[in-house]
């Protein structure tokens, strides 16, 4: 399973630390906000596919988020559509979007932000922030055709065992590990 370590990635010497510890990839946030060309040179030395882009996206109105920074505590004014398309150009692997309005909810995803994010950028998408049932993940993946699914509080209070999951998510045509 390829490990990605977020959190304090800040500098070119913070990824080789990380990657000599054994991760695989390495997920960017609030440095890539205060300066995006972070991204290019990260993407230039270790490859696309090393570097994550996490964004945790709150609604600001219809079809409009805004980029939060500092696990969700600072506002930066950025538009989410536009930063994703433009980490992209700057060469990221991968977009991990938050809605922090849902997550921890376990109400579901906010499936327009991930539609929104989706259509914008070729990259793949991680969806997180809502799961509360295998429902959840079962219409966000039917709606959005994200490319992953992150739960957390999902599994650790066991509120749909992995396997059962699976078999449920098997049995809708989406291909898993049984």
């Amino acid at each position: 399973m390829p490990m990605t370590v977020g959190g304090g990635i800040r500098s070119v010497d913070n990824i080789v630390a990380a990657l000599r510890s054994g991760a695989d990839k390495v997920a960017i946030n609030t440095a890539a906000i205060q300066r995006p060309e972070f991204l290019s040179e990260a993407a230039r030395a270790f490859g696309r596919q090393c570097i994550v882009l996490s964004v945790e996206a709150i609604r600001r109105g219809p079809e409009s988020w805004e980029a939060l920074t500092d696990n969700g505590r600072e506002q930066t004014g950025v538009d989410v559509v536009q930063w994703v398309a433009e980490a992209e150009t700057r060469g990221i692997g991968e977009v991990l979007i938050t809605s922090v309005d849902m997550e921890g909810t376990e109400k579901g995803f906010d499936v327009e932000l991930i539609k929104a994010v989706r259509s914008n950028v070729s990259v793949p998408v991680i969806a997180c922030g809502g799961a509360g049932e295998g429902a959840h993940i079962r219409s966000l993946l039917k709606a959005t055709n994200c490319d992953a699914v992150c739960c957390a509080s999902l599994f650790h209070y066991n509120r749909v065992p992995i396997p059962a999951l699976k078999k449920e998510l098997a049995a809708g045509g989406w291909e898993v590990r049984l």
